[in-house]
């Protein structure tokens, strides 16, 4: 060993496991053999070199990292403690002096500091806190394990927590000397078997490694959240609290609550009822401990007397408040029975008499009662594409222009991504491009109108029949509602917006940000939809200058209400609704099948009166089994959707248009598909043992796992119907091309080589880098959600197969899936995207990021916005895709402006085209 290297470590000893200096002795740090830091930076200074046992020469901070045994990040947590501690006495030296009334100037020449703002740094008591946050973390860390046990601790926690990755760093190497173990492991993924989610486990001391396999154990630490960055850790979610129902009034059908159903009116200006910035929002509110408020909270300025609630219903008089209110879920984490928004769902207000103290001013502070699902703004995350369910049932003219600009749309993409020269960006956004083009496939999904947009629906009782409050739209120009899921043309109400109506201004706001203003009869009309946060697609048509004309017919279903004719049944006495989603999608169906095969009015009325049960079956507990013998549904199926297939008869999807996502089952597949070098298709590699024995029957069976029909097919036109109607293969040949453009692509990417790394574009971009690190790291808070949420799944799932060991396979992967999206929206995993900038598009683009990072980032990243930075501006003529998407765009009624930007080009040069 290096001489230097045995003097150092005589003085100061092996890496010590507890106690202030990690390295040293003596009664002062700074005496004149130095301090750890001291001798680092002379290490450094003489060329320092290591020499292992094997032979093998290291320089620089990987040879000093070495020499004392510790890996890399072991030495740069450890330097980064070692300088806190440095800071800490200085911090303790300065007040000291500074007590004993020495200046500023005085101090700093006594510590050998250039000038007294160093010394003003070190009495800045945000400056010092900020220097205790690894050991604040540590100390909240070991609070945590007390309580619960194992931590994950892995990628994404300190993102979670709001403090920087090396304070986590720093406050987890504290924890590990002083006796606390740190285990890596993998926690299997129940709904992909065979492959695992890699945890990083922090553990009480004397816990051993095969413990933290015991998944259910395993907690997370996203119960709280630090505001300040590690100063300070305040639980990210409180048990709400609740309100009194003496300041609650319930509005009854009779007294006008039918008319907003779903709407929870406050009185403005109390603190603990505010919505904060919202005009609106979806939220829970707790009643007397036992029950809850769910629905549109908004605010009202005349309630009576005593009241700073009122809940409007469509039930009536006489129903015991109870009953009107829902009831609390056995669970102290989610009492509503459905996550809260996070990160905002909750807040504080000031009260001198309230339990908590603001980490921040210091001041005491209460729990608001109001607990936010949703608010103004949050409705507008919706995609904006266009449905099958609802495009499919309009005339084909309209089917063919918006199935034409998405051709078209995918063609000018392809063109701009192909043009890219940035190789890694170019592969991401071509693997993207053509996982978008089978997808589009599958769920034909054709291009948007011109403006159209989601917004959530409130009641203004004073609204005309006819009008929509719509501030996001033009004063007196017409649109359509569209509410999903669709059943038909006469659920389309046309109406004109009027943006000057006095109640609405007054309850939303002059600009709501994604709500409209609708009465009760256009609701009804909406598949009876109420006022709880349901939403509506708007479409801007059927005024003068429109090109988008849309069908509405005359209203097919009156005076219907499914829960007075099938609810208020006494449980037991009929099936309860178990699976809304699946068996929405089998009448959404057959309502498609009967429409495209020309089902009378009378039928289609029969099957959209009980597909307005079925939605709400589940939630009201409605008797949807009576309904489906009321409306004779069995009959429609068998003129609709009865086919004779291989000698068998069959009833179930029987157009292109339903069968396109019907599930059909292939032999089990393993691993990640390959690319085909000649076609360009996917090939999956089936599971090396498909054929197996059930021990239960002892009959052979084939592994299996679902797909869809489209998916499987290589030609669509194999899925259209006897009947052969237009809209069907206008839909075939919009998903063959789809699926030509998805191998096209997948056959470039094989081309297409690695990205060129730059440092001295690093360099010059560096500010450019650390803002989109930074923007990663949020993007990637979601990590340690997702293996919360795969932990808690997985422990759900062993508790199911223990308590019924007959579950077949099928039973387990529904099991598997249900439990994962559950965990999935109790924990809030979900994916943020990162958003780039033009500068930092630059930086990209000159190689200032290396291709692992900036796979990461595209990942996380807006892909359409990617899509827009990949074309080239330089360029002064049109390629043919794009002019081909000009002419689509224009057909379909979007306005030169909306087409230059759309495509990144000038309004000029979109009009010279035109001409």
């Amino acid at each position: 060993m290096n001489s230097f290297v045995e003097k150092m470590l005589m003085h100061y000893g092996m890496p010590r496991r507890s106690g202030r200096y990690p390295w040293g002795s003596g009664d002062n740090p700074y005496q004149h053999s130095g301090d750890f830091l001291s001798r680092v930076e002379e290490m450094k200074k003489s060329g320092f070199t290591f020499t292992d046992k094997d032979g093998k020469t290291y320089t620089g901070e990987v040879a000093i990292a070495k020499s004392m045994g510790l890996s890399t990040t072991q030495f740069r947590t450890q330097m980064s403690l070692a300088k806190d501690e440095r800071r800490s006495a200085d911090v303790s030296t300065a007040k000291a002096l500074r007590e004993k009334g020495y200046s500023l100037n005085e101090i700093a020449e006594k510590m050998g500091f250039a000038n007294d703002s160093s010394v003003r740094s070190l009495l800045n008591e945000s400056s010092e806190a900020r220097m205790n946050q690894a050991k604040t973390t540590a100390e909240f860390l070991k609070k945590q394990i007390a309580e619960k046990g194992m931590i994950d601790v892995g990628t994404g926690v300190e993102r979670e927590l709001g403090i920087s990755k090396e304070k986590l760093n720093q406050a987890l190497y504290i924890l590990e000397m002083e006796g606390y173990p740190i285990y890596g492991g993998g926690v299997p993924q129940v709904t992909n078997p065979g492959k695992q989610t890699n945890i990083k486990v922090i553990c009480p001391p004397g816990t051993e490694h095969k413990e933290i396999y015991n998944f259910e154990n395993v907690h997370s630490v996203r119960d709280y959240i630090s505001y300040d960055e590690g100063e300070s850790f305040r639980k990210a979610f409180e048990y709400p609290s609740s309100m009194n129902s003496k300041r609650l009034q319930i509005r009854y059908a009779e007294d006008g609550g039918i008319q907003k159903d779903g709407v929870i009116e406050l009185r403005r200006g109390v603190d603990d009822l505010s919505l904060g910035d919202a005009h609106y929002a979806q939220v829970r509110i707790l009643v007397d401990g036992t029950h809850y408020l769910k629905g549109m909270a908004v605010y009202s300025d005349d309630l009576p007397d005593g009241v700073d609630v009122v809940f409007n219903t469509n039930k009536k008089k006489g129903t015991p408040t109870q009953d009107v209110l829902k009831k609390i879920k056995d669970d102290p984490d989610n009492p509503f029975g459905s996550a809260i928004k996070e990160r905002g769902g909750q807040s504080y207000y000031d009260d001198p008499n309230g339990k908590y103290t603001d980490p921040v001013t210091g001041k005491k502070q209460s729990l608001s009662l109001i607990n936010k699902r949703a608010e103004e703004g949050d409705w507008g995350e919706w995609a904006d594409k266009l449905p099958s369910q609802f495009l499919s049932k309009q005339p084909k003219y309209l089917v063919d222009k918006q199935l034409n600009l998405a051709i078209s749309d995918k063609m000018a993409e392809f063109d701009e991504i192909c043009s890219l020269t940035n190789p890694t960006v170019k592969k991401s956004l071509l693997s993207s491009f053509a996982d978008s083009c089978d997808y589009d496939a599958v769920h034909l999904q054709a291009a948007a109108l011109p403006r159209q947009k989601y917004q959530v629906i409130l009641p203004i009782t004073s609204m005309k029949d006819n009008e929509v409050y719509a501030p996001n739209y033009k004063n007196g120009e017409t649109v359509a509602l569209v509410r999903y899921p669709h059943g038909g043309t006469f659920e389309i109400p046309i109406l004109t917006v009027n943006n000057k109506q006095a109640e609405a201004r007054r309850v939303l706001g002059n600009t709501p940000k994604d709500a409209i203003g609708i009465n009760s009869k256009v609701a009804e009309r909406l598949s009876g939809a109420d006022f709880d946060g349901d939403t509506v697609m708007v479409i801007p048509c059927n005024s003068g200058r429109s090109k988008v004309k849309i069908t509405s017919t005359p209203q097919l279903i009156k005076d219907f209400d499914p829960k007075l004719e099938y609810g208020g049944k006494k449980e037991g006495t009929f099936k309860q609704m178990r699976d809304t989603q699946k068996e929405m999608g089998v009448i959404s169906n057959l309502i498609t099948d009967m429409t495209i095969k020309g089902a009378t009015r009378e039928e289609l009325a029969r099957a959209v009166r009980h597909s307005m049960v079925v939605i709400d079956a589940e939630k009201h507990k409605l008797d949807y089994k009576q309904s489906e013998i009321d409306n004779g549904i069995s009959s429609l199926k068998k003129k609709y959707q009865g086919t004779v297939e291989d000698g068998r008869y069959h009833e179930g999807a029987s157009t292109l248009i339903s069968r396109a996502k019907s599930e059909v089952s292939v032999v089990k597949r393993q691993g990640s598909p390959k690319i085909d070098e000649k076609t360009g298709e996917l090939v999956w590699k089936p599971v090396d043992d498909p054929v197996y024995v059930d021990k239960r029957t002892g009959r052979t069976k084939v592994r299996t796992q679902p797909s869809t029909k489209m998916a499987e097919t290589k030609d669509a036109y194999t899925l259209v119907s006897d009947v052969d109607s237009p809209i069907e293969r206008a839909y075939a040949n919009y998903a063959n091309k789809m699926k030509a453009m998805a191998n096209q692509a997948r056959l470039e990417m094989l081309s297409t080589g690695k990205v060129p790394y730059s440092a001295s574009a690093k360099e010059t971009y560096q500010a450019e880098v650390d803002s989109l690190t930074a923007k990663l790291n949020v993007a990637l808070k979601n990590a340690p959600r997702e293996r919360q949420a795969q932990t808690i799944a997985n422990a759900v799932v062993a508790a199911k197969k223990q308590d019924n060991p007959g579950m077949t396979s099928g039973e387990i992967k529904k099991a598997s899936q249900q439990a994962l999206t559950q965990a999935r929206s109790m924990v809030g995993a979900k994916k943020e995207t990162i958003k780039i900038t033009d500068r930092e598009w630059e930086a990209i683009q000159a190689g200032a990021i290396s291709e692992n990072r900036l796979r990461q980032i595209i990942d996380n990243a807006d892909i359409d916005v990617l899509r827009q930075r990949a074309t080239p501006r330089a360029s002064t003529t049109l390629s043919t895709a794009k002019m081909q998407k000009i002419t689509s765009m224009n057909a379909s009624g979007y306005s030169t402006s909306e087409i230059a930007e759309a495509l990144g080009i000038s309004t000029s040069t979109v009009s010279n085209y035109l001409k």
